[in-house]
């Protein structure tokens, strides 16, 4: 039986928002919750995209039992990953080994705002393995220098690192993906129940290790207001192929959208008060071997969400 979290979504909410909202995910009972990490928000209509570090800082003062993991940061591109070690040092610092660091590969649209070259897929795969190998030898402490194919480091020292180190968990949508965080991560994050990249994560040496799957739901008090809240607000998650991966600009994502449908948000969206649609969604990445499971709820109501989960969902998976 999966255990349960919640999705902090950084697009959706402003940061105090954020803080309200995690300590109201442990209140309910969410053992941890993964934030997410974005310069833009996937569309307009969504709003909001505070800086994830500050907001993490607030959130360990804000909580006592919460575990809480970016979900996720490309420390790549946008970010180099020298500083990607110093805040997730800090960050594990302050939440007193709750911490865990979620990384990927990143999307064009957060990580072309310095004018940098977004590379094809496979050169980022390389990108996020060195930049792992990169922020682990300064969670050391030491006295670091890397010369590297993709970054560089010179006599660079963290003095502010926690007695244990940040487990790290890779994001993977496909096999190449999942291959690497096989071989470097801690624990894999999917973005949808896909038992192929669970399959691969295993063979690459991921056998054994925690399974993290992020399943969108959308609490409303009826499914047709759900449906038309979830295709307001998140329709990226239901384009196809690598479009989220390649379009640069949330305008780009909304021409997109008016492609979809409020159907086609139902078929990956569990909508509406009826628990069973939930438990149903849930279960989809239980079979697809996730242990964990983070709930995503589209829209401004969470505390309908927070309410309806604490009485009609959560009981189910203790």
């Amino acid at each position: 039986m999966p255990e349960l979290g919640y999705a902090l979504s950084c697009e959706e909410h402003g940061p105090l928002r954020l803080v309200r909202n995690a300590a109201r995910a442990e209140d309910a009972g969410f053992s941890f919750a993964l934030i997410s990490d974005h310069f833009h928000p996937w569309t307009d209509r969504q709003g909001e995209t505070p800086f994830v570090w500050a907001v993490i800082g607030a959130i360990a003062n804000a909580t006592e039992r919460l575990r809480l993991g970016t979900g996720v940061t490309c420390p790549t591109i946008r970010i180099h990953p020298a500083i990607v070690a110093h805040a997730s040092a800090t960050a594990a610092m302050m939440l007193e080994g709750r911490f865990f660091l979620g990384v990927g590969s990143g999307e064009n649209l957060n990580e072309h705002v310095l004018a940098d070259r977004w590379p094809p897929a496979r050169d980022r795969l390389d990108m996020l393995e060195e930049a792992v190998e990169v922020i682990r030898e300064l969670w050391t402490g030491k006295l670091v220098s890397h010369r590297g194919r993709h970054y560089r480091v010179v006599n660079a020292r963290l003095y502010t690192t926690p007695e244990e180190p940040p487990e790290v968990y890779v994001a993977a949508g496909g096999e190449a993906a999942a291959d690497v965080a096989g071989r470097i991560g801690d624990g894999l994050i999917l973005a949808s129940p896909s038992e192929e990249a669970a399959r691969k994560f295993a063979e690459s040496g991921g056998e054994g290790k925690p399974r993290y799957g992020q399943c969108h739901v959308c609490w409303a008090r009826s499914e047709d207001d759900a449906k038309r809240t979830a295709l307001e607000w998140f329709p990226n998650i239901a384009l196809p192929g690598e479009l989220s991966q390649e379009l640069p600009q949330p305008a780009h994502f909304e021409q997109a959208a008016q492609l979809l449908s409020e159907d086609d948000m139902a078929g990956i969206v569990a909508c509406g008060p009826d628990p069973e649609r939930h438990v149903e969604m849930i279960r989809r990445f239980e079979d697809a071997g996730c242990d964990h499971v983070y709930l995503h709820q589209i829209g401004p109501d969470q505390d309908g969400f927070f309410d309806f989960y604490e009485r009609e969902v959560l009981p189910r998976f203790r």
